[in-house]
């Protein structure tokens, strides 16, 4: 498979990246994990690997959408959470 090709040359100097050591490499916002902190890591079993999502196009009333994407970021998992509320209250009726 072969590359797309860019007319957007890369502004990053690799020639000075790829001669950085590993100790140049300033960590100070993302701080290597120590063993301390590892054995303080909560394990957490029993959760539930997220479902498959299968994308479909959906007609919605403007107003209903205009809405939803009035909330921000995030507003097609809260129509899923929605829809998925309405499934399971109409399974337990």
């Amino acid at each position: 498979m072969s590359k797309p090709f860019s007319l957007k040359r890369s502004k990053t100097d690799w020639k000075r990246v790829d001669a950085l050591r590993d100790e140049d490499i300033d960590l100070s916002d993302n701080p290597e994990v120590t063993p301390e902190m590892f054995a303080k890591a909560i394990v957490r079993r029993g959760l539930v690997a997220a479902t498959p999502k299968e994308q479909v196009t959906l007609r919605l009333d403007v107003d209903v959408l205009k809405w939803f994407k009035s909330k921000g970021k995030g507003y097609q998992t809260q129509i899923n959470a929605l829809l998925r509320a309405y499934m399971e209250a109409s399974r337990n009726k």
